[in-house]
């Protein structure tokens, strides 16, 4: 019954929208095209509006308003801005931004304005909500209090994350962040997984859903993709449309898992934007407004309120150069609730995955996991990242036995904790198993 009502409800809206007088369309005209802003005068349009442009062989280009100064509106295109010319027609086509959300999502690939990417028929939907979604007030937010069993063995053991937990997974190129996402994807226990891979190659993209997400895992899945060679608004968008995705099954008390590929091609996205609108270049050239958005973007997944699930949330973050510094990084690791680094030197020994203990970290597994599970997690921890601090001087042979008893300790179980921490992609250990295999790895922790 409640479904049949929310149809009607929604079907009476737009008959009442349509019996509504329309006002009367104003054009305004196109003035300028500099790189990729467009600017017009004469129409009337909020930050966020979509404006219609009129070409000579009656086509259009679809735009959106990003900034105004002295009736002089700058709009960004969505696809390609060929074909336009001085004097084309501008009128206000929707004054915010919204996008169908729906249970006929799952298991389907869209693109980044919802249409199917995935040759399958159209997708219809009985719910349209705001792109940008709402923000839960910090204080009806319900805490994480519960362990979610990622089915990876190196992080439900020794960086045990919670449902709803907001991580960052560092990687350079060429180290297996791919592998371990798909890995996540599968062996995650949430009801539906959400997935944004913006900015990615589109043969990854294929390589990644056909390869890595597999059938099993596109089942309660839904992939959101915008490639590397899409307008910078439409990454941008794409991404706000995961973590709307990712809201409504929140909303419907769902355990969702969002995975956002990468939360760094989304600051290029925002830095194409805010320089090309006049924005003031600040570190590496990224303007004040990506330093803005992420966050934003991030307080967006998370717990819900009483009755509703929660989002737990897995960004992506290239490390250019394998630099951890890069301000970007810096900015989501000050913003998430941990993060999974992983290493090219392990990468390079064929030790996948590539997780590197030394940086990283859950920042709310001693709130959520069992005394003795910290306990021995912390004593691994402790002994990897010693034996790492000192493995130029073991390696020469000017460390003497008997120097230091945890050293040698960690010399001795080296061999043992690198097999355990390393796991096949086709294999899923759950979070019980992985604690219990490093207890016995520690012979008993």
């Amino acid at each position: 019954m409640g479904v049949v009502t929310a149809s009607f409800g929604y079907r009476a809206e737009q008959l009442i929208q349509a019996l509504r007088p329309a006002r009367p369309r104003q054009y305004g005209t196109l003035t300028r095209i500099v790189g990729l802003t467009l600017e017009a005068q004469g129409v009337s349009a909020p930050v966020g509006a979509i404006c219609r442009i009129l070409k000579e062989d009656q086509d259009y280009v679809d735009a959106q308003v990003v900034g105004f100064d002295s009736g002089i509106v700058y709009l960004m295109p969505l696809w390609q801005a060929t074909g336009l010319s001085p004097g084309a027609k501008v009128y206000l086509h929707s004054e915010s931004d919204s996008a169908d959300v729906g249970d006929q999502l799952l298991g389907r690939i869209v693109n980044a304005v919802g249409e199917p990417l995935d040759g399958g028929e159209e997708i219809t939907t009985e719910k349209r909500m705001g792109l940008m979604g709402s923000v839960p007030n910090p204080m009806e937010r319900e805490p994480i209090d519960t362990i979610l069993d990622v089915g990876v063995k190196a992080i439900n053991s020794v960086l045990t994350i919670g449902c709803g937990q907001r991580i960052g997974l560092i990687a350079g190129s060429g180290v297996g962040k791919s592998v371990l996402l798909g890995m996540l994807t599968k062996f995650t226990s949430a009801d539906v997984v959400v997935i944004g891979l913006i900015g990615e190659r589109g043969r990854e993209v294929k390589e990644f859903i056909e390869n890595t997400l597999g059938e099993e895992g596109r089942a309660k899945a839904v992939v959101v993709a915008a490639p590397a060679d899409e307008s910078p608004l439409l990454r941008l968008r794409a991404t706000h449309l995961a973590h709307l995705y990712a809201e409504h099954f929140r909303g419907q008390g769902k355990s969702v898992l969002l995975l956002v590929d990468s939360l760094t091609r989304v600051a290029h996205a925002q830095r194409e934007i805010g320089l090309a609108v006049g924005e003031p270049p600040t570190a590496k050239g990224y303007p004040p407004s990506v330093f803005s958005l992420l966050p934003k973007l991030i307080e967006r997944s998370g717990t819900g309120r009483r009755g509703q699930g929660a989002i737990t949330a897995i960004y992506t973050l290239l490390a250019e150069g394998d630099d951890l510094n890069d301000p970007i990084v810096d900015l989501a690791r000050a913003s998430l609730d941990g993060q999974v680094v992983l290493s090219r030197a392990l990468a390079d020994a064929a030790h996948y995955p590539a997780i590197d203990l030394m940086g990283s970290i859950s920042r709310l597994m001693p709130l959520i996991g069992d005394s003795d599970g910290i306990r021995a997690a912390n004593t691994f921890r402790r002994l990897w990242t010693l034996y790492q601090q000192n493995q130029d001087l073991i390696n020469v042979g000017a460390y003497e036995a008997g120097a230091n008893p945890d050293l040698d300790k960690a010399i001795v179980l080296r061999s043992a904790m690198e097999q355990f921490l390393q796991q096949d992609m086709h294999e899923s250990v759950s979070y019980a198993e992985a604690v219990q295999a490093m207890q016995e790895c520690l012979g008993g922790g």
